[in-house]
């Protein structure tokens, strides 16, 4: 009893340092200005903390998984019947650009390999963009690639394009406030949102639900895409939630950033500086990639810069869409191609890894 009880002490005590000096970077963030303060200060904070602290740093799962469900249900007021539709015309679009997103990071990993003499399988199922949990998953069942690389390659590449793609949506090339449809859809959300009450209180429960059915249906970021499926589904049937205020999604975004910046763990890597090398190398160039797609899409449909990049971002779907707020983008368009490269990642690119791996091990295998 007494081990049990000094177990749960000791949890308490490593979530407190954690949230305080999570809770420091957050606030350090906000005085310096940076772009999302709320989620790349505690992320910085925690992941250097963890880095040099004493102190075994501790945030709960649970914690992670509510700053998605309320993230999730922000992002699900966004699709009305007018965004939904705008999703399905551009749905050739989406096909293209997520091909051709994939294609660029299999290029690039391929470059990769060959400078760093690290495995392919191994650098193209660190580098496949936006399905980290997944890529994961499917190294895990995948022999000869090596589980902590592609961690580390997937969690580095994201937290830099968490970091980088926010400065540079910020910047004189990208940021333009007030740009016409961007707006539109943010203030069409705000314009349709219902009452308080009983409104909020049932998508609540909604929303809850549908991030337990997305967990036992095995969804990708469950606790993200079922709230935004939920919410989405309750606001075209004609049941609107009210817009939550910026401080609730600030404290959404410290949930989320907390966790993140736990995730990457150098100490475990084998040949540390060539792998964070490759890491931050690849992750510039994916970032370079989809700004020139970015530059396709606006040519195609004269959306702006901050919304062409944002939708084609080979990071997390909801940094990318939190970003999508602050710089006022059009937040449906943004998420639906996040959300097809999700499932496109999902569902159609582990079966054509394993039939690519397997006819390479067999080519190697053939005598010459």
């Amino acid at each position: 009893m007494n081990h049990s009880l000094n177990h749960l002490d000791n949890k308490i005590l490593r979530f407190t340092f954690t949230l305080v000096t999570a809770f420091i970077g957050g606030m350090v963030f906000s005085f310096l200005h940076t772009p999302i303060p709320w989620l790349l200060g505690p992320m910085a904070a925690v992941l250097i903390g963890a880095r040099f602290g004493k102190i075994v740093f501790f945030w709960p799962v649970a914690i992670r998984d509510t700053g998605l469900i309320v993230v999730g249900y922000s992002i699900g007021l966004s699709f009305t019947k007018d965004a939904l539709l705008q999703i399905i015309a551009k749905l050739p679009s989406m096909l293209l650009m997520t091909t051709l997103l994939v294609l660029f990071c299999a290029g690039i990993a391929w470059i990769v390999s060959k400078l760093t003499g690290v495995d392919y399988p191994t650098v193209l199922t660190g580098s496949i963009p936006g399905g980290l949990s997944q890529m994961i998953i499917f190294a895990e069942e995948m022999k000869g690639i090596d589980l902590t690389t592609v961690t580390f390659l997937q969690v580095a590449r994201l937290m830099m394009i968490i970091f980088v793609v926010p400065f540079l949506i910020l910047g004189p090339l990208f940021h333009h406030p007030g740009s016409g449809a961007a707006v539109d859809v943010v203030n069409q959300a705000t314009q349709i949102s219902g009452p308080v009450f009983p409104n909020f209180i049932i998508l609540a429960i909604i929303c809850v639900l549908c991030a337990f059915l997305a967990r036992k249906l095995k969804f990708p970021t469950p606790n993200l895409l079922g709230p935004i499926l939920g919410t989405a589904i309750a606001g075209i049937s004609g049941l609107h939630g009210p817009v939550l205020p910026p401080s609730v999604l600030d404290v959404s975004q410290f949930m989320i950033g907390s966790y993140i910046g736990l995730l990457l763990k150098p100490e475990k890597l084998e040949n540390k500086v060539k792998i964070i090398s490759l890491a931050f190398l690849s992750g510039l160039f994916m970032i370079v990639g989809a700004v020139g797609l970015g530059l396709l899409l606006i040519y195609f449909y004269h959306i702006t810069p901050s919304t062409s990049l944002l939708s084609l971002a080979p990071g997390g779907m909801d940094q990318m869409a939190i970003l999508a707020h602050e710089v006022h983008a059009d937040l449906s368009m943004v998420t639906g191609y996040q959300l097809f490269r999700l499932f496109f990642i999902y569902f159609v690119v582990p079966p054509m890894l394993r039939l690519f791996f397997k006819v390479g091990s067999r080519k190697i295998k053939r005598p010459a």
